[in-house]
């Protein structure tokens, strides 16, 4: 039987396709895409280096004392603390209930499966604003009167879709027969899943948990509702600056959010790779 191409036959059509007029045409639509992307994110990085006492473009002199000033600020540095632990914490819980989720909604089979896939997932689906709205209900009516309990519920709830929808991408991709093989040989289902499974998942798994991360570092809707005075993530913090005073320092603290995701991201290249991540 004949065989198919080989990958030095692949490479050389993908050459071939990409060369030309039309390729200069793609790229510079591409490079023009990433641009415009990208530019709200590069004006704020220009802005927190402006050398004036407000927020002008393009900016005046160059200057860092406005990084200074947020590593000085005892607010910021203290929000900085409670949105790290929080999106920690959240990313953990997320994990938790969305990988076993996730395997429940490939392996399961039974009545309403299609409809507890939709609840779980809902909250992708439902505005930010409305889901913290009814989680703070939620919350009341239970007596909840923990802020931070409050946030650790309020975000779990809306980053484990992230979770579950990249794991079930990942879990349709395995290969049970390997598993079977494993059970077949002794091993029993823990040490088939750590052994076996979650290597063939683990991109789906950190991208989820990257997700997760994220969602919650950044999150405002949902803190809105559930934060209080005494607890103030991130987002709150940089919302109130905006109303009070808006000096070059809240793009600065912009940017360090900014580059906090950018090493997120190339913590998970690092990894398990980028694209095999966000393939899953």
């Amino acid at each position: 039987m004949a065989s198919g191409r080989t990958a030095s036959q692949e490479a050389r059509m993908t050459d071939e396709r990409f060369s030309g007029f039309g390729a200069f045409i793609l790229y510079t639509i591409t490079a023009g895409m990433m641009l415009f992307i990208l530019a709200p994110l590069l004006l704020v990085m220009a802005v927190s280096v402006s050398d004036s006492y407000f927020v002008t473009f393009p900016p005046q002199g160059f200057t860092l004392k406005w990084y200074a000033k947020v590593l000085q600020d005892r607010d910021f540095l203290e929000a900085m603390r409670l949105s790290i632990l929080l999106a920690l914490g959240t990313t953990v819980g997320s994990l938790l209930f969305g990988v076993p989720a996730a395997f429940a909604l490939v392996r399961g089979n039974f009545f309403g499966l299609a409809a507890i896939k939709g609840f779980l997932l809902s909250p992708l689906i439902f505005p930010a604003l409305v889901t913290g709205l009814a989680l703070l209900q939620v919350l009341t009516k239970l007596g909840s009167q923990d802020a931070r309990l409050n946030l650790l519920i309020g975000h779990v709830v809306v980053t484990s879709p992230y979770v579950i929808r990249t794991v079930v991408t990942s879990l349709q991709l395995v290969d049970e027969n390997l598993e079977d093989a494993a059970r077949t040989l002794g091993a029993n289902r823990l040490t088939t899943f750590w052994r076996v499974t979650l290597p063939q998942i683990a991109s789906g798994v950190a991208a989820g948990g990257l997700f997760a991360f994220m969602v919650s570092f950044d999150n405002y809707p949902v803190t809105m509702w559930l934060a209080n005075s005494e607890y103030s993530p991130v987002p709150l913090v940089l919302m109130r600056q905006l109303v009070n005073v808006f000096d070059p320092s809240v793009p600065a603290m912009s940017t360090i959010i900014i580059l906090m995701a950018m090493v997120g991201v190339l913590l998970l290249e690092k990894l398990v790779g980028l694209r095999r991540a966000l393939a899953a």
